[in-house]
């Protein structure tokens, strides 16, 4: 890793936007990551005006009966995601926010609250409609890859295509562009025990986007990734937001990604404390 000399960040007090003078940029050719000096630029913490909101949390609760009680997971969570943007839910081991990314994310119902998920609420879908959104319109990455280890990198992607009905010619342009777009255009007929942790992860991210689902939910990516390697894969995520129009949902402990974030909200014991 090298570091060059950068100028020093510049931080607005009283709610105004940051401005940094510090540039991010890694390479995935030789796992080489740097700060370069750059012409500043505005960089906020929150949903400006201006993006639409794709995704909203209104009073979310989550409990599970534990010997007679309830043990609250979420105790009203109140939250929005802007288009086009990294939005990243941190906390701690047990503050919450797996289980409202997966409430978020159609896979859990909350015990009370609604999700508002590209205008329609995903509460009061029934389990046929929340199928076809998770399948169409959204894309997960998660932290333990989950590959099928018997298909090649070009498989992976190329079946999640295949599921949603993509013509064959389309699928094989669109899967070998999306190992491009990641840095594993050489790599697409390895199978995953022939690649690197940090590889595996990027195929996870190219089948995630391969279908251009409207969000992307990331689940610690980077959780099993030294700080290179992680760093190469939120790289990837600010990429895919510029030359995709990816909207991503991240949950991390990684303070050190916080400042790649567009919007990030702190959670601890079920609640939001910063965001």
């Amino acid at each position: 890793m090298s570091i060059q000399a950068a100028e020093p960040r510049v931080s607005c007090q009283n709610n105004s936007p940051e401005l940094k003078a510090a540039e991010l940029r890694v390479s995935c050719q030789d796992n080489s990551v740097e700060l370069e000096a750059a012409k500043p630029r505005v960089s906020s913490q929150s949903n400006s005006p201006g993006h639409n909101i794709i995704l909203s949390a209104q009073d979310i609760k989550r409990g599970f009966p534990t010997a007679g009680d309830m043990f609250w997971a979420l105790k009203g969570i109140n939250l929005t995601v802007a288009e086009n943007k990294l939005t990243i839910l941190k906390g701690r081991s047990g503050s919450g926010k797996t289980t409202l990314m997966n409430i978020l994310g159609a896979l859990d119902y909350p015990t009370s609250g609604d999700v508002i998920f590209d205008g329609k609420s995903l509460v009061n879908m029934n389990e046929r409609a929340r199928d076809e959104v998770r399948k169409k319109e959204m894309g997960f990455v998660f932290q333990s890859v989950a590959l099928v280890s018997m298909m090649t990198a070009y498989e992976n992607v190329e079946f999640i295509l295949r599921i949603n009905g993509y013509p064959a010619k389309e699928r094989r342009k669109r899967a070998e562009n999306c190992l491009e777009l990641v840095g594993l255009g050489s790599r697409m007929t390895h199978l995953p025990p022939e690649l690197s942790g940090g590889e595996q992860q990027r195929v996870a991210i190219a089948r995630a986007i391969a279908h251009k689902p409207k969000v992307i939910f990331a689940d610690e990516p980077t959780a099993e990734l030294d700080t290179n390697t992680g760093l190469q894969v939120v790289k990837i995520f600010k990429d895919l937001i510029e030359h995709e129009g990816a909207t991503i949902v991240m949950t991390t402990h990684d303070p050190g990604l916080m400042d790649i974030a567009d919007k990030v909200y702190e959670l601890a014991d079920g609640e939001i404390i910063n965001g």
